[in-house]
C-alpha cells in the first residue's frame, strides 16, 4: 500500500502551490483576522481534499488554474464549516489543537467562518467559475441537511441503516464527491465523466466516514477520544448493527445508556463492549470495504494512468489510515 507521501508525489508541486495560494486567499487587512487565519493554516492536516481535486483533474486531462481555484474554493468552504461546527458542538479541540471558539470565543469564530465562506464565493465569482461554485454549493447544502437529519434522529435514537447511509452521504461523502467532480470539471471533462468522478468520490467518502466511525471503538491515539460518538449520542453503523441483532431487553438497555448515561465512562465502555460482542466492528469493516471496492470499480472505467493509480492509492489509504 502507498504511503500518503507516495500518493502526493505526482502532485507535490501542485500541493505546494496550493498551500501558498491558500495563505494568500485568506489574508485580510484586519490584524485579528490575520492572527486567526495564520493559526488555521498552521494546524492544517494531510491536504486530502486538494489531493482528490488535483488527482481527479490529472486522471481526466490536465491540472489547470481552474483546478487550483476549485481546490481553494473547497478548502475555504470546508474550513468555514469546521469553524462553525466547533461552535455548534461546543468543542474546544480539533485534532489535538484548540478550536477557534476555544481561543477567541463563539462570536469571533462565527464571523471567521462567515469570512472564509465569503472568500470562497468571491474566488469563484471573480473568476467566472460558476460551474465549480455550483458543484461545491450543492455539497455545502447537503452537508447542512445531513447534520440536521442526524440531530433530528439523535433525539429518538431511531436511526436505521438506510438513514445512517443517507446521513453520512450528505455529511461526508458529498464533499469528497465535489472534490472529484471539481477536479474533472476543471480539466474540461464532459458531463458524463464529471458524474462518474462524483460517484467515485461519493463511494470513497462513504468508506472514509465508516472508517472514522470505527475509530470510536479503537484504542489507538487517532485524535478522536474513544467513545466520543456514543457520548454525543450519535448512532453509527457498528452500534446500529449491534442493536439490530439484539433481543428487545438488550436493545432497550443499551439505548437507555446512550440516552441517559453517556457521560459515564464506565457505561460508555459497556456500550463499546456490547458492540464488539455483537460483531458490529466486523460488519462495519465489511461494508466499508464494499464501498471502497465500488469506488475502485468506477475508477477503472477511466483510462489507465499514473493519476488513476494514485487515486486508487488514496482510496486504499482512506480505509487503512490510523487517524
Amino acid at each position: 500500500m502507498q504511503t500518503i507521501q507516495q500518493i502526493q508525489e505526482p502532485i507535490s508541486a501542485e500541493l505546494a502551490l496550493f498551500e501558498k495560494n491558500f495563505k494568500d486567499q485568506i489574508k485580510s487587512k484586519i490584524f485579528l483576522l490575520n492572527t486567526i487565519t495564520n493559526y488555521i493554516v498552521k494546524r492544517k492536516g494531510k491536504q486530502i481534499r486538494p489531493m482528490f481535486v488535483f488527482l481527479s483533474a490529472m486522471a481526466c486531462g490536465n491540472i489547470t488554474k481552474a483546478s487550483h481555484r476549485g481546490a481553494g474554493l473547497i478548502e475555504l468552504l470546508h474550513t468555514a464549516t469546521l469553524v462553525h461546527d466547533d461552535v455548534v458542538d461546543d468543542s474546544n479541540y480539533r485534532r489535538g489543537f484548540f478550536s477557534i471558539n476555544a481561543l477567541w470565543k463563539n462570536k469571533i469564530a462565527v464571523l471567521v467562518g462567515d469570512y472564509l465562506l465569503s472568500k470562497g464565493l468571491l474566488l469563484s465569482v471573480d473568476n467566472g467559475d460558476f460551474n465549480l461554485l455550483k458543484l461545491v454549493s450543492e455539497a455545502v447544502k447537503e452537508m447542512s441537511e445531513g447534520e440536521l437529519l442526524q440531530i433530528e434522529k439523535a433525539r429518538k435514537l431511531d436511526i436505521t441503516e438506510d438513514v445512517y447511509y443517507e446521513i453520512i452521504r450528505q455529511k461526508t461523502a458529498t464533499l469528497i464527491a465535489s472534490c472529484c467532480a471539481v477536479g474533472a470539471a476543471s480539466s474540461g471533462s464532459d458531463p458524463e465523466t464529471i458524474l462518474k468522478l462524483k460517484e467515485f468520490g461519493s463511494m470513497t467518502g462513504m468508506a472514509f466516514q465508516i472508517k472514522d466511525d470505527l475509530f470510536d471503538y479503537g484504542s489507538d491515539d487517532v485524535g478522536k477520544p474513544l467513545g466520543i460518538d456514543i457520548k454525543e449520542k450519535k448512532m453509527t453503523l457498528p452500534l446500529i448493527y449491534a442493536l439490530s441483532n439484539s433481543d428487545w431487553w438488550q436493545k432497550r438497555k443499551i439505548i437507555y445508556i446512550v440516552k441517559n448515561q453517556s457521560d459515564n465512562p464506565e457505561k460508555v465502555k459497556e456500550v463499546i463492549q456490547f458492540v464488539k460482542e455483537k460483531g458490529g466492528l466486523e460488519y462495519a469493516t465489511t461494508v466499508m470495504n464494499q464501498f471502497a471496492q465500488k469506488a475502485v470499480a468506477i475508477l477503472h472505467e477511466l483510462p489507465e494512468s499514473l493519476a488513476r493509480d494514485h487515486l486508487q492509492g488514496l482510496v486504499e489509504f482512506t480505509i487503512s489510515r490510523k487517524n
